[in-house]
């Protein structure tokens, strides 16, 4: 019936609408290619010049590795990437385990709207707005010194959305009959959580570490207000390639090996997600 329905001369596409149809598809294939293009070959041309003599001539020839070298020898990076790398993890676990309690009760909760509202109010407020009133609150008012608790707590404002938005994806369709009936043949709640809802819920978890993960690494604009006297990775990039240019290609060379450690790392985390899902 549906295909009668559908040749049906009353509902067949003309050919002025199959070619609207055809063009709206061709120019999205190739404003999706455009789209693609604008996001990997800057990260290409950045790894080709990490390697040129000249690189902020943005000529690729001729090769080097004397970026690299300086790199090496220069070691006041490290201090900073091994804090900003400590503090990304910890806020990306705790995004995770934070956007998991607040996911699993906003669905069902009074006022889910307006709670929701709260909780995702950060993501459109100014980085550097955000980071001026915390930096009153904690400095001014509470008199407080500013250090990697106050850079922890304002990435993790500025991170927490996001992981919530991405678990409230699963728990905004989770089926609550089948918490129902773990606890009607007598399981516990920990015994339902781990066995049930963790395993439905596992994606929306690792994204929502992930996104904390990546916003707390590269976080800029709160951190200048939060940090005291601290330095991340972020904030040591920004102030070698404001005030010495000479440093620029060494900066090239960093940003270099943070995308080829960070990128291979993501993919793999994404493909053993997608793959148990399709399993499952």
């Amino acid at each position: 019936m549906n295909t009668l329905a559908i040749d049906h001369p009353a509902v067949r596409p003309t050919r002025t609408q199959l070619g609207d149809w055809t063009a709206w598809t061709v120019m999205a294939k190739w404003g999706g290619l455009l789209f693609i293009f604008l996001i990997y070959f800057p990260l290409a041309w950045l790894a080709l010049m990490s390697i040129s003599e000249r690189p902020l001539s943005g000529i690729p020839l001729p090769l080097t590795m004397d970026n690299y070298r300086a790199l090496v020898d220069d070691t006041r990076w490290v201090a900073p990437f091994s804090i900003s790398l400590l503090i990304a993890v910890f806020v990306g676990i705790v995004s995770a385990i934070a956007a998991t309690l607040v996911g699993r009760h906003l669905p069902n909760a009074k006022r889910s709207g307006l709670k929701l509202l709260l909780c995702v109010i950060p993501l459109f407020v100014p980085g550097m707005s955000m980071g001026a009133a915390l930096f009153i609150v904690f400095r001014a008012m509470l008199g407080l010194k500013l250090g990697y608790w106050s850079i922890i707590a304002g990435h993790f404002i500025w991170a927490f959305p996001f992981g919530l938005l991405v678990v409230l994806v699963l728990t905004s369709r989770f089926d609550h009959r089948l918490v129902e009936a773990a606890e009607d043949l007598g399981a516990s709640k920990l015994r339902t959580f781990l066995d049930i809802e963790l395993p439905i819920l596992r994606p929306g978890i690792v994204g929502a570490g992930l996104f904390g993960f990546l916003l707390s690494f590269n976080e800029v604009l709160r951190t200048m207000f939060l940090r005291g006297t601290s330095t991340t990775m972020p904030i040591y990039n920004w102030t070698m390639a404001a005030s010495q240019q000479s440093q620029v290609p060494i900066i090239f060379a960093l940003a270099t090996i943070i995308l080829l450690v960070t990128l291979p790392l993501l993919a793999g985390v994404f493909w053993v997600l997608y793959a148990r899902i399709d399993k499952s």
